[in-house]
């Protein structure tokens, strides 16, 4: 016996009415991870050896600009979600968990911004 209305079993929505759109979320940007790494270790590879007029002269190109703030972005976003369910199976005080749930996200939030404006002042030469 089923205690679901049929609409809660056509949404499959769980008794958090999230679904596993979470859990595909982390599988996704994972998987970005994966292909955005993929040119952190080419530019890796490119800078061995080089100097700081090097680096500058890299992130001058749209390309490989965009494809850092990606990998930036991303990595935000998905340590963001990691961490969200680390602190939700783990915090157990509800007002400890919204406030850590409230820290994750200025920090992660940070560390994207962070990263975002360096690599404009790396690129716009300032």
């Amino acid at each position: 016996m089923s205690f679901r209305t049929p609409l809660s079993n056509v949404r499959g929505l769980g008794a958090a009415n999230d679904g596993s759109e979470h859990f595909w979320r982390q599988r996704v940007t994972g998987f970005a991870n994966l292909l955005l790494t993929v040119f952190v270790i080419y530019a890796a590879v490119h800078f061995k050896g080089a100097d700081y007029q090097a680096v500058k002269e890299f992130f001058k190109s749209p390309f490989h600009l965009v494809f850092a703030a990606a990998f930036i972005i991303n990595t935000s976003y998905h340590m963001r979600l990691g961490m969200q369910v680390v602190i939700e199976d783990y915090v157990h005080a509800e007002a400890s968990k919204i406030l850590l749930l409230i820290l994750n996200t200025f920090f992660t939030s940070f560390i994207a911004l962070a990263g975002i404006v360096s690599l404009l002042k790396l690129s716009l030469g300032a």
